[in-house]
């Protein structure tokens, strides 16, 4: 009895354990069945979005060439007006060196025509300069000069105490002006041989010669002197002198001389350049 018991319970109880592991076995196929689903389904989304991926890399592929292709036709353009600039600079370039050119040559032209410009101003200030140096010259070899003693009236000049100066007052002529009626002094206007003479004139007296001396700075160079009791007396001399150029030249009547004059000019100072030296 006991045998009989324990075998269907024996029986039941494989049965359950049979019935688990088919429970379990089922569960697992149904897993692994979710996952293989799972897994395909997976699978197609990868396939959906590898193929979506492609599809995006060939668009964006498309846009770059497309990009590409307009940069590459805006570079070929560019490069073109580069070298339609590069052209344009380079005869711009070309006229401005010839412009650089005629302006050196116009500069270079224009320097030589102040330089002869110069020259010939130059040589007209030397012509000028000789003309002028030649009217001079004309001028001062046109020296002479003639004057009495007394202006107006009549009447003998002196006696002095010493050595007094004559300043022929009324002059006959004095072309050079190098005579000086208010000084009596004649003063040479160039270095040259110059040629003076003088006549004098006065009363015969006892105690009073008629007598003068020429001068040359301060120097005596020649007297003319004469003394009588009566009768009038006329005294004359002269000479030849190499002057300088400032040199003065005057009479100067003698001591305790005197020297008569009226409106017939008797007393006279004379003097001409003969040349320049």
């Amino acid at each position: 009895m006991e045998m009989t018991i324990f075998f269907p319970a024996l029986l039941l109880i494989c049965s359950l354990f049979t019935a688990q592991l088919q429970a379990a076995a089922d569960n697992e196929i149904i897993s692994h069945l979710r996952q293989t689903e799972s897994q395909a389904a997976d699978a197609g989304n990868l396939s959906d979005n590898q193929q979506t991926c492609t599809q995006d890399i060939n668009a964006v592929l498309r846009e770059m060439s497309a990009s590409l292709a307009g940069l590459k036709v805006g570079m070929e353009y560019l490069q073109r007006d580069n070298e339609a600039k590069t052209k344009e600079l380079d005869f711009i370039k070309q006229q401005y060196q010839e412009q650089v050119t005629k302006v050196r040559n116009l500069e270079q032209q224009n320097q030589a025509q102040i330089g002869e410009m110069i020259s010939v101003k130059a040589r007209t200030n030397n012509t000028e300069n000789q003309v002028e140096v030649l009217k001079r010259e004309r001028e001062v070899k046109q020296v002479a000069f003639s004057a009495s003693l007394l202006a107006s009236g009549s009447g003998h000049t002196g006696p002095f105490n010493t050595q007094t100066p004559l300043v022929f007052r009324h002059v006959v002529a004095n072309i050079g002006n190098a005579y000086n009626p208010n000084t009596g002094f004649f003063i040479a206007p160039v270095r040259g041989a110059y040629h003076f003479e003088f006549h004098l004139y006065g009363g015969g007296h006892a105690s009073h010669p008629t007598a003068a001396v020429l001068v040359r700075n301060g120097n005596p160079i020649v007297i003319a002197y004469e003394h009588q009791a009566s009768y009038n007396v006329n005294p004359s001399n002269g000479a030849t002198l190499l002057l300088e150029t400032g040199d003065v030249v005057f009479l100067r009547q003698w001591q305790n001389s005197w020297i008569y004059d009226d409106g017939n000019h008797y007393t006279t100072f004379s003097g001409h350049l003969l040349f320049t030296v």
